[in-house]
C-alpha cells in the first residue's frame, strides 16, 4: 500500500475539517470566525438536490457600488479589497482573483490580501502559484498564522507534501498555540501522525498488501 493512499485514508476526517475552513480562516480577518462544526451544519442545511453545498449569495448591489467607486478611483485599494473579500466569501475565486491582485499592486505589503490571493489560486487549480503567493505574504510577515495554516493545506492537498505540510503547522502551533488556526493545524498534525502510526503497523504484520 502506498504511503499517500494510507495517510489521506486515514486522516480524511482530520483534513476533511482543515478544508472545509479554507475560505472561512480568510474571512476571520473580516469578521467573527464560525467554528468549523457550525459551519459544517450551515452546509448540510444549504445544499442543492445534487447534494453540492450552495454557494452563499453574492450582494449584486454591493458588488456594483464597489466597482463604479473602483472605476471612479483608480487608486482605491480598500474598495478592489472589499470585490475581492465578496466574490471570495461566495466562493467565486476566478472573479476574485483580478481584484486582489489589483490591489497588491496599489498595496504591495497588504498580507492578508496576499494570503486571500493564494486561497484563490488554491481554489482554482493553481497551486503552484498559491505557494509563491504564500511565500510573498511570509517575507511580509514570517509569523502570519493564517498563511502558515494555508500554506500546510496546500502542500498536503495541492502538492502531496505532507513533510512540508507538517512542518508550516508545527510552526504555526509554536508561533499561536491558543489560535483557532493551530487547533487546526494540530488536527491535520494528529491525523498524519496516526496515518504514520497505522502504516508501521501495517508494514510490520504478516500478510500485507503493500
Amino acid at each position: 500500500m502506498k504511503l499517500d493512499s494510507l495517510v489521506f485514508g486515514i486522516a480524511g476526517v482530520c483534513f476533511g475539517l482543515i478544508v472545509g475552513w479554507v475560505l472561512g480562516s480568510q474571512q476571520a480577518a473580516r469578521s467573527a470566525a464560525v467554528p468549523p462544526a457550525a459551519a459544517e451544519q450551515s452546509a448540510s442545511a444549504s445544499t442543492t438536490q445534487t447534494n453540492q453545498p450552495a454557494p452563499p449569495p453574492i450582494d449584486q448591489d454591493r458588488v456594483r457600488s464597489l466597482q463604479d467607486t473602483a472605476e471612479r478611483d483608480p487608486k482605491n485599494v480598500e474598495a478592489r479589497v472589499q470585490l475581492g473579500n465578496l466574490y471570495l466569501d461566495g466562493e467565486r475565486c476566478d472573479q476574485a482573483i483580478p481584484w486582489y491582485e489589483a490591489a497588491l499592486k496599489l498595496d504591495a505589503k497588504n498580507v492578508n490580501v496576499s494570503t486571500d490571493l493564494g486561497v484563490c489560486y488554491y481554489q482554482t487549480n493553481q497551486p503552484d502559484k498559491a505557494l509563491q503567493q504564500f511565500d510573498r505574504s511570509l517575507k511580509l510577515d514570517p509569523k502570519h498564522v493564517k498563511t502558515l495554516l494555508n500554506l500546510g493545506i496546500v502542500r498536503a492537498f495541492g502538492k502531496k507534501d505532507l513533510e512540508g505540510a507538517a512542518n508550516a503547522w508545527k510552526q504555526l502551533v509554536e508561533l499561536a498555540p491558543d489560535s483557532q488556526e493551530a487547533e487546526l493545524a494540530k488536527r491535520g498534525l494528529e491525523g498524519i501522525a496516526a496515518a504514520r502510526q497505522k502504516l508501521d503497523g501495517s508494514t510490520s504484520s504478516p500478510g500485507v498488501n503493500k
